[in-house]
Order: structure tokens, then sequence, then C-alpha cells
């Protein structure tokens, strides 16, 4: 059934968001997906609607980067062992970005490589969670509406 589709041939369903949505939460954390080839190809689709595939592609990511808040906010003593999931260059790196900027830096958490060390430190520095959200959810969202509507207009 398509109910995002104004041609019924379209189909974009509750599946394609459970996708989009998924992409987007395991993009945000250390593992290598790329929620943005998932959000270009719904979103290049015939009459797909763009506000609701970057709002859950948005939802998705900000929650994947609240782990991240969560992981910095009580695994610090872990930070220093071998197996831990962020390097110690790109959490320094993070560091004196986050130091410089201070909360506004969290715009940035949708960059590759700075996003995901940059959401931990947040945690690690104790940032609370509504000025993280607002900052995190206005960098991701803004990043997401620029690929949904260049996808939907040039795709």
């Amino acid at each position: 059934m398509s109910f995002l589709a104004l041609d019924p041939v379209v189909a974009i369903d509750l599946w394609d968001l459970a996708v989009m949505f998924g992409a987007s939460f395991l993009a945000a954390t250390i593992l290598p997906v790329v929620s943005e080839a998932v959000l270009a190809g719904f979103s290049s689709l015939d009459g797909a609607d763009l506000v609701l595939l970057v709002t859950v592609a948005t939802i998705g990511n900000v929650l994947g980067s609240v782990v991240n808040w969560v992981l910095g906010r009580w695994l610090e003593h872990w930070k220093d062992k071998r197996w831990f999931p962020i390097k110690e260059k790109n959490l320094d790196q993070a560091s004196r970005v986050f130091n410089r900027w201070g909360r506004p830096s969290l715009l940035l958490a949708w960059t590759p490589f700075l996003g995901d060390p940059l959401t931990f430190v947040a945690g690690l520095l104790r940032v609370p969670i509504v000025p993280f959200l607002i900052y995190v959810t206005i960098g991701k969202a803004a990043r997401y509406i620029l690929i949904a509507g260049a996808a939907a207009q040039w795709l």
C-alpha cells in the first residue's frame, strides 16, 4: 500500500520508512552507514513526501546521536581501551572544536569523522540533553533538507 505517493505506482510504505529510520539511526553511530544515499533514493521517487522522509531521517539520526551522548556520559572510564569505538585522535579533534565553539559546535554533528566524536564529547562534558537535542536536530535537519531537495530536483 502506498500512502506517501501521489501516483499509485510509487510505493513508499511503512517498510521504506523503517529502512530510512534505521539507516539514519545507524549512520549517527560508529557504523559505516550512508543514510544520505537512502534519503536521496527515496526522495527522487515521483510523489515522495519529502517532509515525512526528512522528518523520519532526522529523528533517526538524532536518536543515534543520543546513543553517542549517553556513551560519552556513562562510559568515559573506558575511552582509553583499545576496543573503544571512537579513536583518541577523533576525540581530541572533537574536544578542540567543542572547547573553541561550545554548544553551537553541535550544529556540526552531521559531519563525517567529527560528528560522532563531537556528540560523544558532549556527553563527556555533561551538556544537558535539551540544548544538545536542539543543536543536533537543527544541524541534521538542515543537511537532510538540502539532500532531499537536491535529490528531488536532480535525480
